[in-house]
């Protein structure tokens, strides 16, 4: 039976010389006296420890004669585990001591080679897990190309390399590039290169296969590859595709001086496992980045505009979503003007029915069309008619109600209005002296029936009155003091008696004031007002 190491082969106070195994242990051993002499060695301990001449004498490792002495100078020979451990030539041993008569001490080598090997293989493992979870966190945090870009390099160069650069795909002759020295900020630049003076990057451009790095001779390698900062000669250079979703998001170029060692296989591998990452991460980037831009293009079609003083007359509107987080959908109001003062204005507010991005499609329609119809802007029916007709051979099934007002300023300051109503409530005339009269207009709404019939009223505004138009979302806020009750009509028409003479943009402010607080937190319809004055006279 084989002693296991750390274990005497024989009793305590028995000399391991004497022991018929002892020159046939499996592991090498060495017999060290009180000062540190070899006393003896078994044919592996000769093997392992003999001078590269062959000689008989075996040398000591300094670690060894180290542990060795800490056991003369008192250490406990009994204690589990191995007393000291360090390397022979390119093997790793640990070495577990035993007594033996007459103070000597028996050291028994167990090579530890493969285990330490595989522990080191295990940290790194661990090690590029955590790097990778970081990365894919950190990469994702931010969906906006320039910083995604920014970061990769960075991470890139503190985990992967002694610098980085990141090459997005070409707009038009230039390229996007993002250098980044370790330790350093990485710093963004526009540059017309050419991909073809670095051996792989026009490839990985274009998505294809790394080149491995042992064929990229660093030497070859064009002064603007390097960051500012790069101190000595390239030693090793990796180029890596960056994969993206279906297309190319650019490519990964890692650089590591002469002075450190070259990248080994793990780490070329690894990298192309950051690359793949910091691919998705950009592409993902960019994709929101189109998506925004998209968006962001629509939503100026779709938001109501900015209004104010129009050919001597003062309009000013307010519209609040049914989603707070949401800026458009169901109701909606434009204001066209003339090709002069001379000319009538055209003003169109509408609810469409449902709410959210669907009911906002069809605005945007609706608003569309009512532009196209501007040069038959004065026949109201006219117009809801072509506009009925038009959402009825649609695919859309929703319909709306509207109100058409053409405003024309006199000379006298007084402003005219024709109003027309398609199946919405009638505005409402908030006089100087704060009486509130309702403009005689009706009519059926449009998208849902064949045919559109309507009745248009006139009004005259005195300077100091305004003409409000209102969508629903309004009357039928629903809350009060029970949470359950309609804003109402009433309310309304009471708010309203209260803002004789007050400019249009003050109304609309409290119209909608009173409707938010009568809402508290409660759910709400879309809400709209437009407020049209005549501006009072200033002497």
């Amino acid at each position: 039976m084989i002693p296991s190491p750390g274990t005497p082969a024989q009793p305590r106070g028995t000399d391991v010389r004497a022991a018929p195994t002892w020159k046939d242990a499996p592991c090498p051993v060495l017999v060290l006296d009180a000062s540190g002499a070899v006393v003896d060695a078994n044919p592996l301990a000769l093997r392992v420890l003999a001078r590269a001449h062959g000689a008989a004498r075996v040398d000591v490792p300094s670690w060894l004669a180290a542990a060795h002495r800490g056991q003369v100078d008192g250490g406990d020979p009994s204690h589990e585990g191995p007393s000291a451990a360090g390397e022979v030539g390119d093997r790793y041993f640990e070495a577990h001591p035993s007594p033996v008569a007459g103070g000597g001490t028996a050291w028994w080598l167990v090579d530890a080679t493969g285990r330490r090997q595989a522990e080191a293989a295990l940290r790194s493992a661990r090690e590029q897990a955590e790097t990778r979870a970081m990365v894919s966190s950190t990469l994702l945090a931010s969906l906006n190309v320039p910083r995604c870009a920014e970061v990769a390099a960075q991470l890139a160069a503190e985990h992967l390399a002694d610098a980085a650069l990141l090459v997005l795909p070409p707009v038009g002759r230039r390229y996007a590039v993002t250098h980044a020295l370790r330790g350093e900020q990485a710093v963004h630049s526009s540059l017309p290169i050419d991909p073809g003076e670095v051996p792989g990057l026009a490839e990985a451009l274009q998505g294809f296969p790394p080149v491995p790095a042992r064929w990229i001779d660093p030497h070859v390698l064009p002064g603007w590859v390097l960051p500012a900062g790069f101190t000595g000669p390239v030693g090793s250079v990796i180029v890596a595709p960056l994969p993206g979703h279906g297309v190319s998001a650019g490519a990964l170029i890692l650089l590591r001086s002469s002075a450190e060692c070259a990248f080994t296989p793990d780490e070329e591998a690894f990298a192309r496992l950051f690359a793949a990452r910091a691919g998705a991460a950009l592409s993902a980037a960019r994709l929101y980045s189109e998506q925004s831009g998209i968006t962001a293009t629509l939503m100026r079609e779709l938001l109501p505009p900015t209004l104010g003083r129009l050919h001597g007359v003062d309009y000013a509107g307010h519209y609040r979503a049914a989603s707070d987080h949401e800026r458009i959908g169901g109701d909606f109001y434009d204001v066209h003007p003339g090709g002069d003062a001379s000319q009538e204005t055209f003003v169109v507010l509408g609810d469409v029915a449902g709410k959210g991005l669907d009911a906002a499609v069809l605005t945007g329609k609706i608003r569309n069309t009512l532009h196209a119809l501007l040069p038959l802007a004065s026949g109201h029916e006219q117009v809801l008619t072509l506009l009925n007709g038009a959402l009825l051979t649609s695919h859309h099934t929703r319909f709306a109600t509207l109100v058409l007002a053409c405003v024309r300023h006199e000379e006298d300051g007084r402003v005219r209005l024709r109003l027309t109503s398609a199946g919405h409530m009638p505005p409402l005339i908030v006089r100087a002296d704060g009486r509130v009269e309702e403009a005689d207009t009706q009519g059926s709404l449009v998208g849902a029936l064949p045919s559109v019939t309507v009745r248009t009223a006139e009004e005259v505004l005195a300077p100091g009155e305004t003409c409000l138009l209102y969508t629903d979302g309004i009357t039928e806020a629903r809350g009060g003091p029970l949470g359950d009750e309609l804003f109402g009509e009433d309310r309304l028409r009471q708010a309203l008696r209260e803002c004789g003479g007050m400019p249009g943009e003050a109304i609309v402010e409290r119209v909608q004031m009173l409707a938010a607080q009568w809402l508290g937190g409660g759910s709400h319809d879309d809400m709209a007002t437009l407020a049209i004055s005549a501006p009072r006279v200033t002497a």
